[in-house]
């Protein structure tokens, strides 16, 4: 079985500012990475497509898009909250960061691919289904999610969450929808500062102490997620891939290390294994200190493809 690599040439114009951690050399130095140690040539490269409004309003209402097309600048950049800003490459790129999720959804659903995995920008698990924050404008892994279920036919998704901030633009769309499930560790008292009282039955929120490290977040893996994981039985598995719980990310203060994130990736595509047919959706979100991220997404991917 394939590995699908989805990337699209748009994540590197969407900018914020010279200042601003989410930057596009961090999918530089994820591709450079990967290149070097041989892992490219392992997977199958595809441009990720833009999502259409029919896809995207799944997860998100119809003002919500139309408000963040319409402040889509034609230079410069316009602010959407204290942190998150527009340039005139954004929507664009926005646009393809959430078809990247629908096209994985596709391919290892009907195509003959195992896995995909979608470095790309901007990240998502943020976004609400009324507002774009945290770096996030489209919740990328929930309107893959959604395609899943309302065109290819699938039953049961799950979403696995593991950046160092709750998702809580994940948990805003999805809660209380019982054709989905969520796991996610993250920080407490961290950005959003939400997640510590689950909305949903359909969620499983593990909040981690700060300064914890890889060995807090494999109780909660063993102990919390992969009981539930395995009662609900997804179809297919979405991953929202966050590697600033590195313990080189200055963003964060969690202790992870780089096989933290190849431990966490092998116990979901175990899962996936027993239950889902192998299939699973990876889509990047955080991780700012770049070294740590290449090295960690490194890891994850060599889990992906069954490599040591």
């Amino acid at each position: 079985m394939q590995t699908a690599y989805i990337t699209h040439p748009s994540f590197l114009l969407h900018e914020m500012g010279a200042w601003h951690p989410e930057c596009p050399a961090r999918l530089t130095a994820i591709a450079d990475r990967l290149l070097v140690r041989s892992l490219l040539d392992l997977m199958v490269p595809f441009d990720a497509p833009e999502a259409t409004q029919e896809q995207l309003l799944r997860a998100h209402d119809a003002r919500h898009y139309y408000e963040l097309h319409g402040a889509a600048p034609q230079e410069g950049y316009v602010a959407v909250d204290p942190d998150t800003s527009m340039n005139a490459h954004t929507w664009t790129a926005a646009l393809h960061a959430a078809g990247a999720a629908v096209l994985g959804a596709e391919l290892v659903a009907k195509e003959g691919f195992s896995r995909a995995f979608c470095p790309v920008r901007p990240p998502g698990h943020h976004a609400e289904r009324g507002q774009p924050m945290g770096f996030c404008f489209f919740n990328n892994v929930a309107v893959g999610a959604y395609h899943a279920l309302d065109e290819l036919g699938f039953d049961r998704v799950a979403i696995v969450d593991f950046d160092v901030h709750h998702g809580n633009g994940t948990e805003d769309i999805i809660a209380g929808d019982d054709r989905l499930f969520m796991v996610s560790t993250f920080e407490r008292n961290l950005y959003p500062n939400l997640g510590e009282e689950p909305r949903g039955l359909n969620m499983c929120n593990v909040p981690l102490d700060p300064y914890s490290d890889g060995d807090a977040l494999r109780r909660a893996v063993v102990e919390e997620w992969l009981p539930r994981l395995r009662k609900f039985a997804p179809e297919m598995i979405f991953i929202s891939a966050g590697f600033d719980a590195h313990r080189e990310d200055d963003i964060s203060r969690l202790g992870w290390r780089d096989e933290d994130f190849g431990w966490v990736t092998r116990q979901v595509i175990e899962v996936a294994r027993e239950c889902a047919a192998g299939r699973v959706v990876s889509l990047l979100e955080g991780g700012y200190h770049l070294p740590a991220l290449a090295r960690s997404v490194e890891a994850h991917v060599r889990a992906l493809l069954d490599v040591d």
